[in-house]
């Protein structure tokens, strides 16, 4: 390998970067409206969700009840008069629950034989179903023992659980959703890009001339993966800053160990594109096979929305051969529990074989001819 043409090579890709809007775009633009997207417009928190109240009979206690509704972030109470108005609001989609208090709500808490709260709660989304019945949960046995201290005594309970929540204790999906994130931008500038610009090289006919020099097809992979690596690294430190600094997501972990790591998953990224840009000389084509082949297993089944634990036994298997997996792993660790070195070598070991793999089969499939 001659290092003076490696250099050339590279000053070339440079100078394409450099006079190529839609790369800076890739690297830098859409990071920034990635970020943007997920951190404040997509949230798995249910935050003011709307809650019919219905009262049949006014008391202190009813009163005392819907406050702590009123007082509570996560829902928005509408007051309804009676139990028909507030199915048809649910049936209509205005409401999300229905909390209907009885007429001898009030009598049976006082006599302490146990008041009765019916709770209708619109299940078509399951997810939110199951957070609103948690909260509406948690919000009553918070109302009781206050009724219980009231009165100078306490709740009993057979049973007093002690709750601790490690590692995000805010309960904050931003949290969550932020670090997986730049796993899917990383994916995208990585894969994206390197498949693109080969692609785009045969199309221009730059790829022919290139090919007629004395420059080893070694020296072209690396001369096309050296800009592009550092364009990568660019663009999630990018990330990483707005994620510590607009989104307030702590990184507990080393920031010497994140750029390892991430530079581990752009090589197995890098050599994806790579091997991509081989099956075509088309962009179009090149760029339907990064998109699904890279970026959607890395949305869908990498862990960074959907927990793998919970997906079909066949599609765990599936999430083993997805770089993004493992990478994601290691985001979630660094950001939110710290130095955690049984999850960092392992999943660090998975994306360094994985990026010899592809860069193995990218070179197995790379040829200096023309047909």
């Amino acid at each position: 390998m001659n290092r003076r043409r490696l250099a050339g090579l590279m000053r070339k890709e440079a100078l394409q970067i450099l006079r190529d809007p839609s790369a800076i775009a890739i690297a830098f633009v859409l990071p920034v409206v990635l970020l943007l997207i997920f951190g404040y417009g997509v949230s798995l928190d249910a935050r003011h969700v709307p809650v019919a109240v219905v009262v049949e009979r006014p008391t202190p206690q009813t009163e005392s009840f819907v406050a702590g509704l009123r007082g509570s972030a996560q829902f928005a109470p509408r007051e309804y008069a009676d139990a028909a108005r507030a199915r048809r609001a649910l049936l209509a989609g205005r409401v999300r629950a229905i909390v209907q208090l009885r007429a001898d709500f009030g009598r049976r808490v006082l006599d302490g034989r146990g008041a009765e709260v019916g709770v209708w709660i619109d299940g078509v989304d399951a997810n939110t179903a199951r957070i609103v019945q948690g909260y509406l949960q948690g919000m009553w046995q918070n109302w009781l023992r206050l009724q219980a201290q009231s009165r100078g005594g306490s709740l009993r309970q057979p049973v007093s659980a002690q709750e601790r929540i490690w590692f995000n204790p805010a309960l904050r999906s931003r949290d969550f959703l932020v670090p997986g994130l730049v796993a899917v931008i990383m994916t995208l500038i990585g894969a994206l890009l390197t498949a693109l610009v080969v692609a785009r090289e045969w199309e221009r006919g730059t790829m022919e001339s290139l090919m007629a020099t004395p420059v080893s097809m070694d020296e072209i992979l690396l001369g096309k993966l050296l800009p592009y690596f550092v364009l990568g690294m660019g663009g999630m430190l990018l990330s990483v800053a707005m994620a510590r600094w607009m989104f307030q997501v702590p990184l507990r972990g080393s920031v010497l160990l994140l750029v390892a790591c991430s530079a581990l998953f752009l090589l197995s990224a890098l050599g994806m594109g790579l091997l991509i840009s081989t099956l075509s000389r088309s962009q179009f084509v090149v760029a339907q096979v990064a998109v699904i082949s890279t970026f959607l297993p890395a949305f869908l089944l990498s862990g960074f929305i959907f927990d793998i634990g919970s997906m079909p036994p066949i599609v765990q298997w599936i999430t083993h051969v997805i770089a993004a997996r493992y990478f994601v792993s290691i985001l979630h660790t660094l950001f939110l529990a710290g130095d955690i070195q049984a999850v960092l070598l392992g999943n660090s070991a998975a994306l360094a074989a994985m990026a010899a793999l592809f860069f193995g089969a990218a070179r197995l499939r790379s040829r200096k001819r023309l047909d």
